[in-house]
């Protein structure tokens, strides 16, 4: 087990319904929902793209220069990203405070571990089928989980539930377990 690079973030939902998520490390988010499993970003670091939660709790990062990153949901509103371990924490969300909680109790349980760790990469067959478990999921009543997403390599930590939405052209209301 690995106790990887902690960097906790929260997030403030804005009057036109997007997120401004900022992390402790300095950076700055701008966040908005496109689709119940899409969000749309850009940073103050000049980065931006989206974030997609595929099925078994992983989430696709693609930057608009093409780079893909993964990561994974591991619960306590913590996201895993890479093979560094870094992990991003929700502190705005119950789930990320109580990890943060426990993490500061020294728990093990919130280590991680090598079966956490998102995927190095996937083919665009393997994220077809992850998709579509995520849709079947979310269709017979389960969520899946998720998060996604940061600046620079990372991603959310929240647990998000694909069946709420936040977006301007819903009406949708944001809650604080929505990635973002």
């Amino acid at each position: 087990m690995n106790r990887p690079r902690e960097i906790p973030y929260r997030d403030e939902l804005l009057a036109d319904r997007s997120v401004h998520r900022r992390y402790e490390d300095g950076r700055e988010e701008w966040r908005r929902r496109e689709s119940g499993t899409t969000v749309r970003w850009h940073d103050n670091l000049g980065a931006s793209g989206t974030d997609e939660l595929l099925g078994q709790r992983i989430v696709k990062r693609q930057f608009a220069d093409g780079r893909v990153v993964y990561g994974r949901d591991i619960g306590y509103g913590r996201t895993v990203w890479g093979q560094d371990g870094t992990v991003l924490v929700n502190r705005t969300s119950f789930g990320g405070r109580m990890g943060v909680l426990l993490g500061g109790l020294g728990l093990a349980t919130l280590a991680v571990t090598a079966a956490q760790y998102p995927p190095v990469s996937l083919s665009p067959e393997e994220e077809e089928e992850l998709r579509q478990q995520a849709q079947s999921s979310s269709s017979s009543g389960g969520g899946d989980g998720g998060g996604g997403d940061t600046g620079g390599d990372g991603g959310d930590g929240g647990d998000w539930d694909s069946g709420d939405s936040w977006n301007s052209d819903d009406g949708g209301s944001w809650s604080d377990d929505d990635f973002g």
